[in-house]
């Protein structure tokens, strides 16, 4: 590296023929663990179609030297990789970067910090912004995923470093992995900065907490990919149900919007029915069908066809710029562009009677607008937040996308703190493809609070599956940058970015919205406190009266993209 440091590097490539084009993984989780270094990604595949693949440790983890400081060497750290392998004798110059989730985002900073040196891009499950769709998501911090991270592995990673190096005696690393073991409880202790069991071992994650807005902090550790600088072309691979799918769906835009080049203004795209870790298609309480899983999809045999082209210069039939699976019939369908052209955004209204609390409510769903009817209104106690059951998410467990994906809701909609509005069973089938916003209402009690918004598909039978999902913190409703507290009492107008999907909606199915105000652990609580949620202690936890409005004056609704084709 630029400053003297010798990252540890394997480099895989075929017995003759050389010079080969190369393609570049950089991950944080010890190269030599075959399960993160082709987890997603098939080494001996690629070297066989004649690539050179070097695979290297990020700085602080695996066998390269120094401490892990999450993203901040990333970009100058992958600029010199780049460097160093296209002049290789072995290298043809041309150089590609793979991996998925942390090796995703080691693509996307040294592409921008060195846009000539890469030729190619395939970041799979990752984002281009640290902040917004990694570690926060609409102003909340994703506390079930953030803290597993340094809990279960950055922290026990680094422990056992030190016991390789005489530094640590094993039973501190036995102690460290009975913390991650007792992550349940650490998920409920407050303040959220007390942990010491990963003070000395994880110090990012208090910075991650310090940091809640987008400020000098992150623009200097892992600033927003500047997508003007990123010269590659892109192929970004994503789930339905993964915790980056909201990157990925930037990283798709901003490229096609705003690339370096040509060549990266085109794209590609593929989203599949996964979650973070389940890359199969089958999960606990639904199964998509054996042409689901990424294996099926052939992403690695679609990668190294996409870097055939861009550093081979092979001249193939191009492949359609977007890939998805629709959920429903459960097939795989090309496009065009996304959000798909032929988009109808099309309203449905929130309606009640004032007592839309929990399914066996009042509330419903239409296409006509509400004229004059009462708020709803629920205590949110973030003592009893409302429980994460499935979703965008990467929790603790042997399996870890048993609490991901598409669980069904009826636990939490039995709650009266959970307003659901449900519309009737549909007399023919709707297909929803494309970003879902929430437009709400909403009046607190409380100087901050959270609101939150579930899409679900209701069965015939009554299961309720999710469908996807968002939140918002309501300091944060005019800007994530400058929080303004709520007068309380009076009625804003909030907009709740609710990812992603798409999915037919069969014909005696019915559409459900579900409202709230929590959903623990996934996101950390608000403590309806106005202050510093990380520093709040339990004496600052707050009951906020929330009231959803739904009138003339207020028109609440869900807003879906409805595809029509004959």
């Amino acid at each position: 590296m630029r400053d003297g440091a010798e990252l540890a590097t394997d480099v895989y490539r075929p017995a003759e023929g050389a010079p080969f084009p190369a393609l570049l993984m950089r991950l944080p989780y010890d190269k030599e663990r075959p399960a993160f270094r082709d987890g997603l990604f098939d080494v001996l595949l690629a070297v066989k179609r004649g690539y050179a693949v070097v695979v290297q440790d990020c700085r602080g983890t695996g066998a390269s030297p120094a401490r892990f400081d999450p993203f901040a060497n990333e970009a100058a750290d992958g600029a010199d990789a780049l460097a160093w392998v296209a002049e290789q004798q072995w290298s043809t110059g041309a150089v590609g970067m793979v991996g998925s989730s942390y090796h995703g985002i080691t693509q996307w900073l040294a592409a921008a910090e060195a846009p000539a040196a890469v030729q190619a891009i395939a970041p799979v499950a990752s984002s281009p912004d640290l902040h917004d769709r990694w570690v926060y998501q609409g102003g909340a911090f994703e506390l079930g995923f953030n803290l597993f991270w340094f809990a279960f592995q950055v922290s026990p990673d680094q422990v056992l470093r030190e016991v390789g190096a005489g530094t640590a005696s094993p039973e501190r690393l036995v102690d460290q992995l009975g913390a991650a073991d007792a992550l349940a409880a650490l998920y409920r202790r407050l303040p959220l900065v007390d942990l010491p069991e990963i003070a000395e071992t994880a110090p990012a994650y208090f910075d991650w907490l310090a940091h809640p807005e987008p400020d000098d902090y992150w623009r200097r550790v892992a600033p927003p990919v500047d997508f003007s600088r990123v010269e590659a072309p892109a192929f970004m691979v994503g789930g339905w149900y993964d915790i980056f799918l909201r990157g990925t769906l930037r990283g798709y835009q901003g490229m096609k919007e705003a690339g370096g080049s040509n060549g990266a203004r085109r794209p590609r795209l593929v989203i599949g029915p996964w979650a973070h870790g389940n890359f199969s298609g089958s999960f606990p309480e639904r199964d998509f069908g054996v042409m689901s899983s990424l294996a099926a999809a052939d992403i690695v045999g679609a990668q190294l066809d996409w870097f055939d082209r861009h550093l081979k210069g092979i001249e193939a039939e191009q492949a359609p710029p977007v890939r998805i699976f629709v959920v429903g019939p459960d097939v795989w369908r090309d496009e065009e562009d996304w959000p798909l052209p032929d988009t109808r955004l099309t309203d449905y209204h929130l309606h009640s009677g004032g007592r839309a609390n929990s399914a066996a409510g009042d509330g419903t769903l239409a296409t006509e607008p509400a004229t004059e009817e009462p708020p709803d209104s629920y205590r949110y106690d973030p003592k009893n937040p409302v429980p994460t059951v499935g979703g965008s998410v990467l929790l603790p467990g042997a399996f870890v996308s048993a609490n991901a994906g598409p669980r069904d809701q009826a636990e939490v909609e039995r709650r009266h703190d959970v307003l659901c509005f449900s519309g009737g069973p549909l007399v023919r089938d709707l297909e929803v493809t494309g970003p879902v916003e929430l437009v709400l209402f909403a009046s607190s009690s409380a100087l901050d609070t959270d609101f939150t918004g579930k899409l679900v598909d209701v069965f015939p039978d009554g299961r309720a599956e999710l469908v996807c999902d968002g939140i918002l913190r309501a300091r944060y409703r005019e800007s994530l940058l400058t929080p303004a507290p709520l007068e309380p009492g009076e009625v804003y107008e909030l907009r709740i970015d609710l990812g992603a999907t798409s999915r037919v909606f069969f014909a005696g199915h019915r559409l459900r919205l579900e409202v709230s105000s929590s959903n623990f652990p996934r996101f950390d609580r608000n403590t309806n406190s106005g202050g510093t949620i990380a520093t709040d202690g339990p004496g600052d936890l707050t009951i906020a009266l929330n009231r959803v409005y739904h009138d003339r004056r207020h028109p609440s609704r869900l807003v879906l993209p409805v595809i029509e084709r004959a």
